[in-house]
């Protein structure tokens, strides 16, 4: 295979459930994601296992502050040698600007990991955005403002749905990443999230990355479903 463009989603609570799953790939360099569950956990020692085995990591905790803290944080999450790290794209410009400054003054390479800025959250549809968070405009064109910013700001891409990922990439260029989560094989339930779609469409819709979880961690055969999800977004 080549370089993967799948970033499995570690919801697990702890390493040595890790490590069995990890396990199964033995012959496989993955690109994982490490969310707020498992980092909180197990901390950075789960980052040197998973980067010990030659996998790459998304490290998904969703920046949220003051530009000073974020810039704060982002200085030393740099030092984990990460591939990919995110914050909210609410959080405003100087907020992202000030988490490209801190990535790039705590980087340990020559490459500060890629930043990218959440959007609307796959669990999110416009009902919630008019009445919960009195968010009016159409939830397509916040989220094209939203990724707008980010660039604005010097970020990588964004995450978002893949039903918003066509239009991102008119307006802002196939090198601006979009990296989309509520990926399914047909077949599976959506469960918490409403804005979702098949790899197969997701290729279509020009996803950069997609974020698979339980359609690969809890399959009873989790090598054979990756392969399966690959072949679909790589349109083998």
């Amino acid at each position: 295979m080549n370089e993967s463009r799948i970033c499995i989603a570690l919801d697990f609570q702890n390493k040595e459930e890790v490590k069995k799953f990890l396990d199964k790939f033995e012959n496989e360099k993955l690109y994982v994601k490490v969310g707020m569950e498992l980092f909180y956990g197990e901390g950075i020692e789960m980052i040197k296992l998973i980067k010990e085995r030659g996998h790459k990591i998304f490290l998904d905790l969703k920046l949220h502050d003051i530009p000073n803290t974020v810039k704060s944080a982002m200085k030393q999450l740099a030092k984990l040698d990460v591939d990919m790290i995110n914050v909210h794209a609410s959080g405003s410009v100087a907020m992202m600007k000030a988490a490209i400054e801190g990535l790039e003054a705590g980087k340990t390479g020559e490459k500060r990991p890629l930043c990218i800025a959440v959007t609307c959250l796959t669990s999110l549809d416009q009902e919630v955005l008019d009445n919960e968070l009195l968010i009016h405009e159409p939830l397509e064109d916040v989220v094209l403002k939203w990724a707008q910013n980010a660039k604005a700001a010097g970020l990588d891409g964004v995450v978002c749905s893949p039903l918003e990922s066509r239009v991102i990439h008119d307006n802002l260029g196939l090198d601006f990443l979009t990296v989309t989560p509520g990926i399914r094989l047909a077949s599976d339930s959506v469960n918490d999230q409403k804005r979702v779609t098949t790899p197969a469409m997701a290729r279509e819709l020009t996803s950069s990355y997609i974020v698979v979880g339980r359609t690969i961690t809890n399959a009873d055969n989790p090598v054979e479903t990756y392969k399966e999800v690959y072949r679909q977004f790589q349109g083998e």
